[in-house]
């Protein structure tokens, strides 16, 4: 299992970035997939989760209206669309894959991923 981000850098207040992360090794059209983050001296934090066809989609309530997660199966890859960020999503965001059989709502803690990228730094600041 192999799950690569990017897309992180640095961004002024109120701009934006979009992270992907590339899945491989496994069976990303069935999988289910989140996002957590971790900020300088925190616990890694939940951030997003999507089914695997794309129809759930859950937000930790920081980032709800300002925050879009997606997938593209045939790519293998699900992403994180980030507008109006601003500086307390400072943090290094880790994709994950949840473990099977786990119900989507219930996939908001660490525990219940089994695999993890290496994570992509985002940094906002002016």
């Amino acid at each position: 299992v192999q799950l690569q981000a990017s897309g992180g850098g640095l961004v002024q207040p109120e701009g934006s970035l979009r992270l992907s992360c590339v899945a491989s090794g496994f069976t990303f059209l069935t999988s289910v997939m989140g996002w957590f983050r971790q900020a300088p001296g925190k616990e890694r934090e939940f951030v997003s989760v999507i089914g695997w066809s794309g129809s759930n989609i859950y937000y930790t309530d920081s980032v709800k209206g300002r925050f879009t997660i997606s997938r593209d199966n045939a790519k293998n890859t699900v992403y994180l669309q980030m507008n109006s960020l601003k500086p307390d999503d400072t943090a290094v965001y880790f994709c994950a894959r949840g473990r099977a059989g786990t119900p989507v709502v219930l996939l908001r803690s660490r525990e219940r991923y089994d695999s993890w990228g290496q994570g992509t730094l985002v940094t906002v600041s002016s």
